[in-house]
């Protein structure tokens, strides 16, 4: 079937808006097309800095006749009524037909070729296209990212004709701009096409071009004994820059080795789109980069690596100077400066914030094994270097460079500052799913301070998350509290006792809050959202979202992420062995008899029986069991042992499937009927004390 080829050719585009640009034509095409009733073998975007390329293999040559027939109105209906009908339809009163009193109008479409759906696609698509930023040039209507000047539309070979705001489509391209033959050409498919863009030094897709960065850079390196320094998102730059990309490895001064490598390192990435490279034998930083040019030069790239060199030496030489005049400056001058920066209009300046973030610290301090002196210093320092010439520079290093900087200051005692530096570096931490979460107790304290504080902020001044913003990512802060308490094994209670209750009073207008004023938010913070997020974080881990919804079903009183989270893992872990799913069974059987008497009536409740006349010896059994369970659940959950309170639990498989074996529920004798649901009724209520059993399917 025939192939349609679409290249929108321009000027160049910005790197960090080809991707989405790319899905956003795959979009738009494809919904267009199928709403014009057209079908396809495969859909292929791509794209690059100067063109967005379309190929979809195995469209008809036209769209499907069709056939539609429309209710309309009663034919007795008022004239008002039968006129917006054929309106509607185009038709005429004749044209319908009548069935049972009410008139129907069968549209009868014939089928259009596909080079005029294609004709109409390519014009609704440039002309909607949802660029970040546009502009328009010359005299036109048109707006494109940079001026848009060819448009290659070929379907089966054959140019489709049309013209978008004085730009008559056809067959023609153009190659590279530096080293291609300068001559446009005409190309007769996408095979066609792919092949002479290479010819002319133009690699079309995105992967092509990261993987010649990759493997080119990394042989540069090995021939000089080097290693090249990862990065995912320069690379993913860098392939968006240069059609013909050309690694080439250029030599810096030593001396700039002094500086912290996470300067250099952004320095040559923000500034210049350079990757590092390292020593192998030490694993720092060497003295060289690899630039990606956009061209092979002649002389094998020395020259360009000469000029690069000089204007990262530059570049540098201004991260030296912030460097040595923030060392001079430190961290008092720093924290007063704090005092006149605005965090929020309603919760007070940055100074103020530290201020709280210190407070929270050394209550944290206690429950993760932090000494509260230490942990308040830090919280006192962590915010600090925002102020710095430094991060002013680079806000990529907040944090970082407050660490750097802490390792100067003239803490006595051992260790202590570098464990406090250690806080501060580390205390934005973990920033995504991918970070890392630090473990040593200062930097818990000072991290969940930071976290908390921003949550407990921003929901008491009514600022929270909805479904499509969250411009104070809170949700990444939750996320980050629950990473941190889970891979501490943190034992704190984030609703039952004072911590949360007195930090929303230290924030601006909340002092004289009461209990009942601020345990709504408390509910929101903890119940509604942490819990939530607490969710999404196990479910991202493979967990059953069942399981995880039983266990949180459970009653709770308080909200400690290690209880539920081990919890959670107990109950995975019991429902997966025999005893588990068969007492599930017996569980589900039973809600299912106690839900069919309770729509009858109300269901006995009270004291089981034992001991009577003729009853089976099933009944007493599990009547016994039940009660041993229920003294063995409430002491494996009052010290928060789950795995003993599920090992409970199994002991009542047997008696249940010995119950519903032997016994019938629905006796003759209403006196035995109501204790049997009694019965059933405490063997379900003694497992909901565990969990909700009725959240998971089975």
């Amino acid at each position: 079937m025939p192939q349609l080829l679409l290249e929108l050719f321009s000027e160049e585009i910005p790197a960090r808006m080809q991707a989405g640009a790319a899905r956003d034509l795959e979009r738009m095409a494809s919904e267009r097309l199928k709403a014009a009733g057209l079908t396809w073998d495969a859909l292929t975007t791509y794209a690059g800095p100067r063109r967005l390329t379309l190929v979809i293999e195995g469209l008809p040559a036209a769209t499907p006749d069709r056939s539609e027939e429309l209710k309309g109105p009663r034919a007795n209906a008022p004239e008002q009524a039968l006129e917006g009908f054929l309106r509607k339809t185009g038709l005429t009163r004749d044209q319908l037909t009548e069935r049972d009193g009410v008139l129907f109008a069968v549209i009868n479409e014939v089928g259009r070729p596909t080079p005029t759906v294609i004709a109409e696609t390519v014009d609704a698509i440039v002309r909607a296209f949802p660029w970040p930023k546009s502009m328009r040039w010359g005299s036109g209507t048109l707006r494109w990212v940079r001026p848009l000047k060819r448009i290659i539309a070929l379907f089966d070979g054959a140019v489709v004709s049309f013209e978008i705001d004085g730009i008559q489509s056809g067959d023609v391209t153009e190659g590279h701009r530096f080293m291609g033959s300068g001559q446009p050409f005409a190309v007769k498919d996408f095979a066609d096409y792919r092949t002479k863009l290479e010819q002319q030094f133009v690699l079309l897709d995105a992967a092509d071009r990261k993987l010649k960065i990759l493997e080119a850079a990394r042989a540069a390196c090995h021939a000089r004994g080097l290693e090249l320094v990862d990065d995912d998102g320069l690379l993913e730059e860098v392939a968006g820059l240069a059609e013909w990309p050309t690694p080439i490895l250029g030599d810096m001064d030593p001396q700039f080795l002094d500086l912290p490598p996470e300067v250099v390192r952004l320095s040559m990435k923000v500034h210049q789109k350079y990757f590092a490279v390292r020593d192998p034998a030490t694993g720092k930083l060497a003295p060289n980069f690899i630039v990606v040019a956009n061209v092979e030069a002649s002389d094998g790239g020395v020259a360009l690596a000469a000029g690069n060199s000089r204007v990262l030496s530059a570049r540098l030489n201004d991260a030296r100077f912030f460097w040595d005049e923030d060392r001079k400056t430190g961290f008092d001058a720093w924290n007063e400066k704090l005092k006149g920066v605005t965090f929020h209009a309603k919760l007070g300046t940055m100074a103020e914030r530290v201020d709280r973030i210190a407070a929270l610290a050394r209550e944290i301090a206690p429950l993760v094994g932090a000494d509260p002196d230490q942990s308040e210093t830090a919280a006192r320092l962590a915010k600090a270097d925002l102020a710095s010439g430094m991060v002013g520079e680079f806000p990529e290093l907040q944090g970082i460079m407050g660490g750097y900087y802490a390792r100067a200051l003239p803490l006595e005692g051992e260790g202590r500052r570098d464990r406090i530096a250690d806080a501060i570096r580390d205390h934005y931490k973990p920033q995504g799913p991918a970070d890392t979460v630090p473990t040593a107790p200062l930097t818990v304290a000072v991290a969940l301070a930071d976290k908390l504080d921003t949550l407990v902020g921003f929901f008491a001044i009514d600022e929270k998350p909805t479904g499509s913003k969250d411009p104070f990512a809170l949700r990444r802060a939750a996320l980050g509290v629950i990473r941190l308490i889970e891979a501490g094994n943190v034992p704190i209670e984030l609703r039952g006792n004072d911590l949360l209750f007195n930090h929303i009073k230290r924030m601006p207008n909340m002092a004289e809050a009461t209990y009942l004023q601020v345990a709504p938010i408390l509910d929101s913070i903890t119940f509604d959202f942490l819990s939530d997020r607490l969710e999404v974080f196990l479910r991202d881990r493979g967990t059953n979202i069942e399981i995880v919804r039983a266990a949180f079903g459970r009653t709770l009183s308080g909200f400690k992420p290690v209880d539920l989270i081990a919890s959670v893992e107990a109950l995975d872990a019991f429902l997966a062995a025999d005893d588990g799913a068969n007492l599930l069974a017996g569980y589900k059987r039973a809600s299912n008899i106690l839900k069919a008497e309770a729509k009858k009536g109300e269901v006995p409740t009270g004291m089981v029986q034992t001991g009577l006349p003729n009853q089976p010896e099933a009944e007493t059994t599990l009547a016994f069991a039940v009660e041993q369970a229920r003294s063995a659940v409430d002491t494996a959950l009052s010290t928060e042992d789950f795995a003993a309170a599920m090992t409970a639990l199994a002991r009542l498989r047997a008696p249940v499937d010995a119950f519903f074996t032997d016994v019938m529920v629905n006796s003759d004798d209403p006196a035995e009927r109501d204790n049997r649901l009694k019965l059933l009724g405490q063997v379900r209520d003694v497992m909901g004390r565990v969990a909700d059993f009725g959240q998971v399917s089975g």
